[in-house]
């Protein structure tokens, strides 16, 4: 009965060395590399040479990540929709309808964000 799990075993004693060697191997690289006694110079932040003043915590008003969200999702749109359309004349009727299907969808959300006025920048 042990013997017919013993795959499953090698396998995953396989995966779990694959996911913890390379961590294994960047910490003792940082032990022998990095700098033994890092001070405040070496901690601090690093800017294009430029000397950083004030905290690096900045924060942000929410209207730049829901624009973000949006421009990804249109993003998206444009990688599925390129394939589409350079295979045009080849496809049927079945992949025109799911193309359109997804671009009404896609239709809907930009109506209701225009709508709610997520694009409207106050």
């Amino acid at each position: 009965m042990m013997s017919m799990y013993a795959p499953v075993l090698i396998l995953f004693l396989a995966a779990l060395g694959f996911a913890l060697a390379p961590l294994l191997l960047a910490r003792l690289w940082a032990l022998w590399v990095s700098p033994p006694k890092p001070n405040a110079i070496k901690n601090a932040i690093y800017e294009c040479g430029l000397e950083s003043r004030g905290d690096a915590w900045v924060q942000f008003r929410s209207g730049y990540y829901l624009y973000a969200i949006i421009f990804l999702v249109f993003d998206v749109e444009a990688v599925f929709l390129l394939p589409f359309a350079v295979a045009f004349t080849g496809l049927g009727a079945g992949a025109c309808l799911a193309m359109l299907v997804f671009v009404l969808l896609l239709a809907e959300g930009l109506a209701w964000a225009w709508a709610k006025g997520v694009l409207t920048w106050a």
